[in-house]
């Protein structure tokens, strides 16, 4: 008999019958996140040179976010901003994504979930969030254990604070480094088609769904990286 199949924003997802335990999801997280580390490790170190040399501050972006069950956990990242930057801006338009409010943008778009002309990113920073390699040092996260290859964006509190219950399964599982919001539009999503993706991972999870979203992700990155 055929797996069951669904249709979620354009995304037609795969669900088996069997799925495999969670063993074998922790078993391809830590052999892929030690794999890709040690390829990027050149690159890597490169761009701590250029964070390093670009502004004051440190290299590593430290920020607590929330887990599995709403666990706290550091994430780690490169700094693409100026130490010390003011989060409020991040703070007041991330209420206003998760109130559902249209958001217009100095270069006419709307609704993107990524902040853009932000003036507290550095000129290294903006060549890192475009290409994503600000977010490498978070293979250290899933290494840990606290975050997944595969899984829900880990959310700030202060964004969790002003979620409706719905969003909560979310929570779940581990968020991850990629998932389905990244490999089907990413920042041209609303912020409620990417929880929505989100909790699509959550309600689909499979091993399936995970080997495909792990192919897609670098085509998604490479599309990402030119529109920038």
């Amino acid at each position: 008999m055929a797996p069951a199949t669904r249709v979620s924003n354009g995304i037609r997802l795969v669900t088996p019958y069997r799925h495999p335990p969670e063993l074998v999801y922790r078993l391809l997280d830590m052999v892929i996140a030690a794999v890709t580390l040690l390829l990027f490790a050149p690159i890597l170190s490169l761009a701590f040179i250029a964070v390093r040399l670009d502004t004051a501050g440190p290299v590593i972006f430290r920020q607590p976010r929330l887990g599995r069950d709403k666990r706290p956990f550091t994430v780690y990242k490169l700094r693409t901003m100026r130490a010390h930057a003011d989060e409020t801006v991040h703070r007041d338009y991330i209420h206003e994504l998760v109130r559902g409010d249209e958001v217009r943008h100095s270069d006419g778009q709307r609704n993107l979930y990524k902040l853009v002309a932000d003036d507290r990113v550095t000129r290294v920073g903006r060549v890192l969030r475009r290409t994503s390699l600000d977010e490498l040092p978070q293979l250290f996260n899933v290494l840990r254990g606290q975050m997944s290859i595969v899984g829900p964006r880990p959310v700030i509190e202060y964004e969790a604070e002003i979620y409706p219950a719905a969003y909560d399964r979310r929570f779940d599982v581990r968020p991850g480094l990629t998932g389905l919001w990244q490999v089907s539009g990413r920042s041209q999503r609303t912020y409620r088609e990417m929880v929505m993706l989100d909790i699509a991972w959550v309600e689909r999870k499979s091993l399936h769904l995970y080997l495909w979203i792990v192919a897609r992700t670098p085509l998604a990155l490479l599309r990402m990286g030119r529109a920038g």
